[in-house]
């Protein structure tokens, strides 16, 4: 019951509109991460059929679309999920939201390593597109529709086609 408890704690800081825990299981987001953490498990034991089989099941139920390669942290949360990809090495760390029609994706022209990595505390506004492998820093925030094919900064706001720097807030001493 302790991830359950804490998937639905998670939820309430971000989302204002549930009211009950049972209505956990009614969020796409949720389904997609109990699909996805079978289809990791099976990945890493490199059972890449099942893996898949498990993935593919998912994205048809939910609109969301997580490689079974993914790395993904705690308290990942997708608000309103649809149309949400994320690539096979694409690694994200702890407490990152993403909004519907995030692409975290390859740009086709890289091997090995070819997805983003985005650190903790990230938030990717929707239809955003961060392509290729780069990396997303701590605390950053990416607005809706950007596509971000850089580096960005901790700390840093980017927004646009291509995406540019707006606001960079240095980290608060605390």
């Amino acid at each position: 019951m302790g991830f359950l408890k804490e998937q639905y704690e998670m939820v309430r800081k971000r989302d204002p509109a549930i009211r009950h825990f049972r209505e956990l299981f009614l969020y796409p987001y949720f389904r997609a991460l109990l699909h996805y953490k079978i289809s990791h498990s099976l990945y890493q034991k490199r059972l890449f059929f099942w893996a898949r089989y498990f993935s593919e099941r998912a994205k048809r139920k939910t609109g969301i679309e997580i490689h079974p390669g993914a790395v993904i942290g705690k308290n990942f949360f997708i608000d309103h999920g649809t149309g949400v990809v994320i690539g096979e090495t694409t690694i994200i760390g702890d407490d990152v939201t993403l909004y519907h029609g995030v692409t975290l994706g390859g740009t086709g022209k890289e091997k090995g390593k070819r997805h983003p990595t985005i650190e903790n505390s990230v938030t990717i506004g929707c239809g955003a597109k961060v392509l290729g492998n780069i990396t997303i820093h701590e605390h950053a925030k990416i607005g809706a529709n950007a596509v971000v094919l850089e580096d960005v900064p901790p700390y840093a706001t980017v927004v646009g086609i291509p995406a540019k720097t707006i606001q960079k807030k240095k980290q608060l001493d605390e």
